[in-house]
């Protein structure tokens, strides 16, 4: 039967009460997830400077994390954030007029449910990512316009039936498990693609499809990864890059970064910002200590939901098991991302039946697309810029892109009314790298410790997730899977 407070949540939360109900035994009185004891035991005292769970970053994992343990009736939690902001990885530049450009994570599509149920449940709206019309190419003098038809980039439909059936044998959550993983793992998608009969066309299409989805060649992605990631799209590569149908679909109004803003408006003072961690203590014991540059947190479960990369950078006493700190040492990190925001009185190019979406052979563009808000009241050309390609100086940036631009979409291109540039590499120490390529061998010798508990410590982050790791919504699966994690342990004497 359920009580009047129960009636009065709303029906996700309801059945995930019932699910923790069921897994400690017990209803979760206070927060605690007191689990029954043997009648002749008596229950430990509890110490009140104790948290049940200590929550390791701010970003849409650890958020997550947070919502779902209140969502569970657990208030005994914290949430130590190294930023002076939180969202992690996704972060809107404020161009005015509630108008904003996404600089990190911005986009999702079919099969991401778990961040567009978010968004429903924190009343964020949704809207199409715009792509109709001419993609323009570049190659020295040259320009070309096309219609794609779905806003992705144009790649060899052989070889990518060929790709998806061999994604179909790699689990997207664990690809080191896949029959021939030592095999796949073996090869880069450049390695396997120069085996392929490709023309010159095939060829750009694959490196700007894998350079702007990874952040690197294809020559450093390792096959294995490329398949797994292929594997969450519902083995279909059109899926993972495409807009029309595919994970670049759909924006959120006011951009993704609310949803962050709006879960921390709720937890209130259990946000300590500017608090990273730098040393956890006794991660094998009952109570874990962890040493933040505000003073020291004590809790009997650690969520850390952060890169692991940067779990290297926190001191473990006692030292973490090998495998798992050989994983978090060679984790790559040499693909931060680096986007631009052009703005514009209106968007021009769509009069002219262009889409925005501008593809060079060379140069220091890579990709450019139309991120201008719903009304179209505004126009605003994002790209992904090649790292060491294009000067950090705001004035010289501008000009290059905006002469490019004019090149593909007319001479008003020239004349922006803002300009912003957001470098992942360099923004700040909490954000080494926007998304991880996996090279050669990386899953094969080091995947197996990426998801198992370490004592008290579990793992969280995009990277962690069953399915869509390193996008937003396998943030908010991983951050959920943790939470059951640390509630099942609570619940055991």
């Amino acid at each position: 039967m359920q009580t009047k407070d129960e009636d009065e949540l709303p029906p996700e939360a309801r059945q995930r009460r019932s699910l923790l109900k069921a897994i400690g035994g017990s209803a979760l009185a206070g927060g605690f997830a007191l689990g029954a004891h043997p009648p002749s035991r008596a229950a430990p005292k509890r110490r009140d400077d104790v948290l049940d769970v200590a929550i390791i970053g701010g970003g849409l994992s650890g958020l997550t994390a947070a919502r779902d343990l209140r969502l569970a009736g657990c208030e005994s939690f914290v949430v130590l954030e190294a930023r002076d902001r939180v969202g992690g990885r996704t972060y809107d530049h404020d161009l005015g007029d509630g108008v904003i450009s996404e600089a990190g994570g911005q986009w999702i599509g079919p099969g991401q449910t778990a961040i567009a149920d978010l968004a429903r449940e924190l009343e964020i709206d949704t809207f199409d990512s715009y792509y109709r019309g001419e993609t323009v190419f570049l190659a020295g003098d040259a320009r070309v316009a096309q219609d794609l038809g779905h806003g992705g980039a144009s790649m060899n439909h052989e070889v990518v039936s060929k790709l998806n059936e061999m994604a179909r044998g790699v689990p997207s959550g664990a690809p080191w498990k896949a029959p021939n993983a030592a095999e796949l793992d073996r090869l880069s998608v450049g390695d396997w693609l120069a085996q392929q009969a490709l023309s010159n066309e095939d060829r750009i299409g694959f490196d700007t499809s894998v350079t702007l989805t990874f952040g690197t060649t294809p020559a450093a992605l390792g096959l294995l990864h490329y398949l797994s990631v292929i594997n969450s799209a519902d083995c279909d590569l059109a899926r993972l890059e495409s807009m029309k149908g595919g994970a670049q679909e759909t924006r959120f109004v006011g951009g993704p970064q609310a949803i962050s803003s709006r879960i921390a408006q709720t937890l209130g003072d259990r946000i300590r910002m500017a608090s990273p961690v730098r040393r956890i203590v006794g991660w094998d014991r009952d109570v874990v200590e962890l040493h933040t540059e505000r003073g020291v947190i004590r809790a009997r479960q650690v969520i850390a939901a952060l890169h692991p990369g940067l779990c290297h950078r926190i001191a473990f006493d006692p030292p973490l098991p090998e495998g798992r700190a050989q994983l978090q040492r060679h984790w790559p990190n040499h693909a931060p991302m680096r986007k631009t925001v052009h703005v514009y009185p209106r968007p021009f190019w769509r009069e002219a039946g262009l889409n925005g979406q501008i593809i060079p052979i060379d140069g220091p563009l890579i990709w450019s697309y139309d991120n201008s808000p719903p009304d179209g009241s505004v126009g605003v050309i994002n790209a992904f810029v090649r790292l060491g390609r294009l000067p950090h100086a705001p004035e010289r940036a501008e000009r290059i892109l905006s002469e490019i631009y004019a090149r593909a979409l007319g001479d008003a291109a020239r004349h922006p009314t803002q300009f912003h540039d957001h470098d992942w590499g360099t923004v700040d120490p909490w954000s080494q790298s926007c998304i991880t390529p996996m090279p050669p061998e990386f899953w094969t010798q080091r995947g197996p410790h990426l998801k198992p508990r370490v004592g008290r410590l579990i793992w969280s982050g995009t990277e962690t997730a069953d399915i869509w790791a390193g996008a937003m919504d396998g943030a908010v699966r991983a951050g959920r899977r943790a939470v059951m994690q640390a509630l099942h342990a609570l619940t055991r004497v």
